[in-house]
């Protein structure tokens, strides 16, 4: 009798990119890392690196569509041994960004699944037609394979409807799926976890705010392994200060942009989307680039920095508020994890709610969770890289394992 399979291949489609890992559950080992972008022009480029030799290739030119790109992504695999076809491949998981109210879980892929999915594009328009269609490539290339939808938004179906809910005509919000539903989820996930472990506890056991600070930003406030608040809302323009989007903005800016700067409902979206945020503040959405130009004396870089920290900080202290006890605030993702400029002011002048950062601690870089609040401090400071891959990987994996397959949660 062969053995189980026990390889997972993780994918992420963007609308002009692939990034994907393929790992061996046994020990969450990564075999194989790659990356597709610029999928449809005549400069794609395909990135692949085999961790077991260490060998890295790389190809440019013309990749037509994501088709064309998983079907690349396969041959690099087979060059390796490690081809889609392989009987110790186990499953496909797939980051789907918005799953809606009805998927609370990892979810095996079947028609409901993927009609559902589409059901859902007027509210995730950039993201989900990017993710049906590396699923639908995926299922063609193996039909046979279970393949595994891990939602962003599931981790926030925990939030009660005090904070899910915005406050207007419920009957309204219902008919058009207006509620506040949260991104990140995976990455929020399995930050709260290793912080927990960090501090020697279940996850049942801490309270933790996680500041997931990338290009992309979000808060989240989770109590005993739950969230129960998170800054994202029904998109992912709510909330802190991010590279190009503002975050949050009073919803009357919009009726002032159309009335008197006559601008149509797409500008406007354009603008709180792509041209706002950091880089709408000072022409820079790389927090490298902004901190070089505040020690040169930019006055306009740090302005915009002043904005993101002004905004991180009510949201750290709003999480205190709806937490009650805070064990504590784990700093992640690029900026989270790489800028301690952000970690040291983020807590600057919150010593009263049990918040400092260790200058020589925060200075220090490592690859792995790591404390970086004094000693003596009545809330921990974390820094802890994300692993969405692994996230998603272990979810996969432990649904298939168990040989179920759910379809959905209306609770």
């Amino acid at each position: 009798m062969s053995p189980s399979p026990t390889r997972v291949l993780v994918l992420n489609s963007g609308s002009s990119s692939v990034k994907y890992q393929l790992l061996d559950m046994r020990d969450s080992s990564r075999l194989a890392v790659g990356l597709v972008e610029r999928i449809g022009e005549h400069t794609s480029r395909l990135r692949h690196t085999c961790l077991d030799s260490g060998d890295t290739r790389e190809a440019v030119g013309p990749i037509a569509d994501h088709e064309a790109a998983l079907k690349a992504v396969a041959e690099e695999l087979t060059r390796d041994g490690l081809g889609l076809d392989s009987p110790e491949l186990a499953a496909i998981g797939h980051r789907v960004v918005h799953g809606g109210m009805f998927f609370t879980e990892p979810t095996v892929i079947d028609d409901a699944v993927l009609a559902e999915i589409e059901r859902l594009i007027p509210v995730a328009p950039l993201h989900n037609p990017a993710n049906l269609t590396g699923i639908r490539t995926a299922q063609a290339l193996r039909p046979d394979l279970p393949q595994v939808a891990v939602f962003d938004t599931a981790f926030h179906t925990t939030m009660p409807e005090s904070a899910a809910r915005y406050a207007i005509d419920p009957k309204l919000a219902d008919r058009y799926r207006i509620r506040r539903y949260g991104f990140h989820g995976t990455s929020h996930a399995y930050v709260s976890r290793a912080t927990a472990r960090l501090l020697g506890k279940t996850p049942e056991e801490v309270n933790v705010i996680v500041l997931h600070l990338g290009n992309g930003a979000s808060a989240s406030a989770v109590r005993g392994g739950r969230c129960v608040d998170t800054s994202m809302g029904l998109t992912p323009l709510e909330g802190l200060v991010m590279g190009t989007r503002s975050g949050d903005l009073d919803p009357a800016v919009i009726f002032h942009l159309v009335r008197v700067g006559g601008m149509s409902m797409d500008e406007i979206d354009t603008l709180l989307n792509k041209r706002s945020g950091l880089f709408g503040l000072c022409g820079d959405n790389d927090m490298r680039e902004i901190r070089r130009r505040i020690d040169e004396g930019d006055e306009e870089a740090q302005l915009a920095f002043d904005i993101y920290i002004h905004r991180l900080k009510k949201y750290i202290g709003a999480y205190c508020a709806v937490l009650g006890r805070v064990d504590a605030v784990a700093f992640t993702a690029g900026v989270g994890e790489n800028a301690a400029p952000v970690r040291e002011a983020a807590v600057a002048g919150l010593e009263g709610l049990g918040l400092a950062v260790d200058p020589e601690l925060n200075g220090a870089r490592a690859d792995e969770p790591r404390l970086i609040s004094p000693a003596a401090a009545r809330v921990a400071v974390a820094v802890v890289p994300t692993d969405e891959e692994l996230e998603i990987a272990t979810q996969t994996y432990a649904l298939v394992g168990a040989g179920s397959t759910p379809v959905g949660n209306n609770s």
